[in-house]
């Protein structure tokens, strides 16, 4: 174990009401629309899992309880798939419960990101832990976890994924200002600002929603007054982390990501990334590929 602790457990923060994609949302949790044949949550999970981190936390809200059924046995459609010979959707099923070992607890009110990380707290525990946003998917070919992870051993605290936007939609984010480390790898961040004025951000480089966070986190959240749209902000608590020494819980630095990031937050964006995966698969990419290009010759 290192000296800043072992990360062993991901909060997947998946309370939210998903007004965005209404009416496709008001009976489906957000997160279990299919992007592909998977939904959304899955590829998150998947993607700890092979960070080697197999405890996660849901952040759940009512209405969510197709999250849980995702995640566990379905004897039912499981015997049926195995009487028909259907191995592979067996599997795809049957293995769903094997991933991880699965824990929930509910957020009654919609306070904001940093109010559901807060609800973690009794889970978690005074360890540090990795918390994972379901609207950004990590593409497979470009893991980051494990680099964020090996940041943390080196120098504790929390570590953030930073990625380079236009200067005009940084307002659309939390945005860091950062100064480069020894590691030529990792910036040492120096603010954080919620989403700000245009015209005001510190940088072009934005917070995407995979944190390694100190347990100190959960301290500051405790006292966190409201911030940008009267919600409890985790940029917020992480900003007054900043300049409190490693040995009790601060410092904050970042990766700045260079991989494939898809983003499901909005319906244009959910499209898109849609069409990206499948484009990437054997069984689909090759015919998907050709009727898009009818498709745009059909409408130029």
């Amino acid at each position: 174990m290192g000296q800043f602790g072992k990360v062993t457990k991901a909060v997947i923060p998946a309370a939210g009401l998903g007004t965005r994609f209404l009416p496709a949302t008001k009976a489906t949790p957000k997160e279990m629309l299919p992007v592909v044949d998977k939904p959304a949550i899955q590829y998150v999970v998947e993607e700890a899992v092979a960070a080697n981190i197999h405890d996660i936390l849901l952040i759940t809200s009512r209405n969510k309880g197709s999250l849980e059924d995702h995640f566990a046995r379905g004897p039912e459609l499981e015997q049926r798939l195995a009487d028909r010979g259907e191995t592979q959707k067996l599997a795809s099923v049957s293995n769903l419960v094997d991933l991880a070992n699965f824990h929930y607890v509910r957020q009654y009110e919609p306070k904001g990101l940093g109010d559901a990380v807060l609800t973690a707290r009794e889970h978690v525990g005074e360890a540090p832990f990795i918390v994972m946003l379901g609207d950004d998917l990590i593409d497979e070919a470009t893991p980051v976890l494990g680099e964020m992870l090996n940041v943390h051993e080196e120098f504790g605290g929390s570590v953030l994924l930073l990625m380079e936007v236009p200067e005009d939609s940084i307002h659309l984010y939390g945005c860091a200002a950062v100064e480069p480390t020894h590691n030529p790898h990792v910036v040492r961040v120096t603010d954080l600002i919620e989403k700000p004025e245009q015209g005001t951000a510190p940088s072009n480089y934005a917070v995407i929603g995979r944190y390694v966070l100190s347990p100190e986190i959960f301290n500051v959240l405790e006292d966190q007054q409201p911030g940008r749209g009267g919600e409890i902000q985790l940029t917020d608590a992480l900003a007054t982390l900043i300049n409190r020494p490693v040995e009790s819980g601060g410092g904050v630095h970042a990766i700045i990501f260079k991989g494939k990031r898809y983003d499901t937050g909005d319906k244009l964006s959910y499209i898109k990334s849609v069409i990206e995966i499948a484009l990437q698969r054997d069984d689909l990419g090759p015919a998907l590929k050709t009727w898009l290009r009818t498709l745009a010759l059909e409408e130029s």
